[in-house]
């Protein structure tokens, strides 16, 4: 049985719970999707999503629950963890306008820029092409970060907002600057899900 992870220190957790549990019933697989708060948590977890947020509460958050090292390890070893928002900002190897206190997961070869689209009123709703699919998706930016910079060959491209990348792929790793979970469309949760089956 499937296990999924949401990291619920901060953030919009419970729609990525909601979200992750449609998309587990659409994929026909059994499985739970559990509020993550406590390292003992982690045994027999099959994925991990570390939501949006504010990227410096939930680097320290996760450093004082005594999450941020274990799971920095699961995903160097292979498990599939998707950021989206703070929660790529998470993932990134390099960060522009991160502040002294912050510690990253560094499991993502890309550079981002914090809060790049501005503030909370600049924020938006736009169609984001998939690579994994031909249907646009729904993209909602909320002071986003963006992706300035790919870093190896290790990351690959997997949405677009124009001719922009808006999400990458790493082997297990998935970063997005967009909300999938405040939409009714599953299937960015159901391709990163995949990963876990």
């Amino acid at each position: 049985m499937v296990k999924v992870g949401v990291i619920g220190l901060q953030g919009d957790v419970e729609e990525h719970i909601e979200a992750a549990r449609r998309a587990l019933e659409n994929l026909g697989v059994s499985g739970e999707v559990i509020w993550l708060k406590r390292p003992e948590q982690l045994e027999g977890i099959s994925a991990i999503i570390i939501p949006g947020g504010e990227s410096t509460t939930i680097s320290r958050l996760m450093q004082k629950n005594g999450l941020f090292e274990p799971v920095k390890k699961l995903g160097e070893e292979g498990l599939p963890i998707m950021g989206t928002c703070a929660g790529l900002i998470m993932l990134s190897k390099e960060v522009i306008g991160a502040t002294p206190e912050q510690k990253f997961l560094e499991l993502l070869d890309v550079k981002v820029n914090r809060n790049a689209y501005g503030r909370q009123v600049d924020s938006f709703e736009a169609p984001v092409k998939l690579a994994f699919s031909d249907e646009p998706f729904l993209g909602v930016f909320i002071r986003a970060p963006r992706i300035v910079e790919l870093l190896s060959e290790k990351v690959k491209p997997i949405a677009w907002l124009g001719d922009r990348v808006v999400g990458v792929e790493g082997d297990n790793i998935i970063g997005l600057e967009f909300h999938p979970e405040l939409t009714d469309d599953t299937r960015v949760h159901e391709y990163f899900l995949e990963k876990a089956l």
